[in-house]
């Protein structure tokens, strides 16, 4: 699993619209890059409208956020446009970006264990290194906190 002042791997996958984001793109910038199981579900709704009601605050601060899950494009488009999302959600289909981060992981739901995506966050400064780094990361709250922790370490 990666660790604060590890690299950050690459990234290399479509948005909502379908364009190919990196983050490159977003050198001299702090950004969150989160991972989250599905779009539309409780919990992933609940983090992806936190970081949508701070999206001013995290922009005033110069932090952009990224949310990553394996569902496609038109999933995402669907997930942005029904909860009026304001954050780029990124489609990662093959996990190939998910296993960089070591997010691919067995999860026990309700004594029945499952390999999936564990809710986790990655801060990643403007030189591109990891300075925060969460795994089963609990959404309530979580944007806030994340805010918080940027503001103190930037």
């Amino acid at each position: 699993m990666l660790k604060a002042g590890d690299k950050a791997p690459d990234i290399d996958l479509p948005d909502a619209d379908m364009n190919v984001r990196t983050l490159d793109e977003f050198s001299g910038e702090n950004v969150v890059l989160y991972f989250y199981p599905r779009d539309d579900t409780p919990g992933c709704t609940i983090q992806a409208n936190e970081f949508t009601d701070l999206i001013d605050e995290f922009d005033r601060a110069n932090i952009r956020i990224l949310g990553v899950s394996a569902d496609d494009c038109f999933s995402h488009q669907s997930f942005r446009e029904k909860y009026g999302l304001k954050i780029i959600l990124l489609a990662d289909v093959e996990k190939e970006v998910c296993n960089r981060y070591g997010v691919i992981q067995e999860k026990e739901k309700d004594g029945i264990k499952k390999i999936g995506i564990v809710r986790s966050t990655f801060v990643i400064d403007p030189e591109g290194r990891l300075s925060y780094v969460e795994y089963g990361v609990s959404p309530k709250g979580h944007a806030g906190k994340i805010l918080e922790f940027v503001r103190q370490h930037s």
